[in-house]
């Protein structure tokens, strides 16, 4: 038997393995602790693992649910696990290095914020201007603003829609893709938001804006790509940006790194879906 996938957990798993009995194809899963591995013949290996490159982009398709209504069975020899369990199986597999490294770093900056290193932190981390003695040599603080969270509610906003986003941009487009829009979201924005309002801000608002400005675009544009945001997400983006300019919350909220990121994600979308010349 060869193995042609991994999915999070055993309920996915079995979709997929039912579409495939339909086709004729007969395969196994195998319950490795944190994913579920898929396994089938080499007979049918390449038939299988392009039906599963399909089911990764396109997972509630109705031939899915279809199929297994048909050839479903009611029982099930894995342990669906813990819930915790689940959800770091789902974080791993629906991520990529690049979603994964950012996610860690931002919760250790924050560990070590709370802990009583604030301030150290956002001397060497902050902005220029944070600090006399932050001169132009220190390159990195155009970018590492954008990993400091200062609340809770701040650090889990931003975290969650970097992996929602940036975790579909890692897996269709690959970790370049996503690195270049971390980089330019990650220091354009703060840029502006320097000019706006001085150096006192931080977080990875504006790359999450990026990344919502870039999905929707994409899939509107470039729906082959596999990636699109819907509309009813992309319109709470939208009503959040403007609540920020109105005060509404009583919070300090980086307006212009939320408009810098949402245009620089827009101007990548459009670059990325452009359509493409043909010489005759």
């Amino acid at each position: 038997m060869m193995i042609f996938g991994h999915l999070p957990n055993a309920r996915a798993a079995q979709a997929l393995i039912d579409y495939l009995k339909s086709q004729g194809v007969v395969c196994q899963m195998r319950d490795e602790g944190m994913q579920v591995q898929l396994l089938v013949d080499a007979s049918d290996f390449a038939k299988a693992e392009a039906e599963y490159q399909n089911f990764i982009a396109h997972p509630n398709d109705d031939k899915y649910l279809q199929a297994s209504w048909q050839y479903g069975s009611t029982h099930s020899n894995l342990n669906y696990g813990k819930p915790i369990k689940q959800l770091l199986a789902e974080v791993i597999s629906t991520s990529g290095p690049l979603t994964l490294s950012i996610l860690a770093i931002c919760i250790v900056i924050f560990g070590a914020w709370n802990l009583g290193f604030a301030d150290t932190l956002f001397t060497h981390l902050g902005f220029f201007g944070v600090t006399p003695s932050a001169g132009l040599d220190e390159f990195w603080r155009v970018f590492t603003p954008s990993l400091i969270h200062f609340s809770a509610m701040h650090i889990i906003f931003n975290l969650l829609w970097w992996w929602y986003l940036g975790g579909k941009i890692e897996q269709q487009l690959g970790s370049g893709k996503l690195l270049l829009i971390l980089l330019v979201a990650g220091t354009l924005p703060n840029v502006l938001q320097y000019l706006l309002q001085g150096p006192n801000f931080g977080g990875l608002s504006g790359v999450v804006y990026a990344l919502a400005g870039y999905t929707y675009v994409m899939g509107i544009r470039k729906p082959e790509a596999g990636i699109a945001l819907q509309n009813s997400f992309m319109g709470f983006m939208m009503i959040w940006l403007v609540l920020g300019f109105t005060d509404a919350f009583g919070l300090s909220i980086a307006n212009g790194a939320h408009v810098g990121g949402l245009l620089v994600g827009i101007a990548q979308g459009l670059f990325d879906s452009r359509r493409q010349s043909h010489s005759r």
